[in-house]
């Protein structure tokens, strides 16, 4: 009976609202297509950041019209995992791989 009654108090219409819109927040609908703002907020860098490397044509971006910007979320992470550095373990894991493959000799 006590559980019932804890129960009853924690699901009252009024927090499970206030449940469903903290949720809502927290877990935005997955967008295709981000604007400077969210692309921002995605990269973790700031907006003049973003417009910066848009400048250089360093980023895949889409200007549909000429005025906004807009970036594909698939496009940014692949433009992340392109800037990948490997790990000196992973080179010299790689060197000694190659250095004892009879099949490599000299490819060096």
């Amino acid at each position: 009976m006590m559980m019932e009654n804890i129960q009853n108090e924690f699901f009252t219409k009024e927090n499970v609202q206030a449940i469903v819109q903290e949720l809502a927040v927290l877990i935005k609908p997955i967008k295709e297509y981000l604007t400077v703002d969210e692309t921002s907020e995605y990269l973790g860098v700031s907006k003049s950041a973003v417009y910066k490397i848009t400048s250089k044509k360093e980023i895949p971006f889409y200007n549909p019209g000429g005025k906004k910007i807009y970036f594909k979320k698939s496009e940014l992470d692949a433009w992340i995992d392109s800037g990948r550095v490997s790990p000196d373990s992973e080179i010299l894991q790689q060197f000694n791989t190659k250095a004892t493959n009879p099949n490599t000799l000299g490819a060096w």
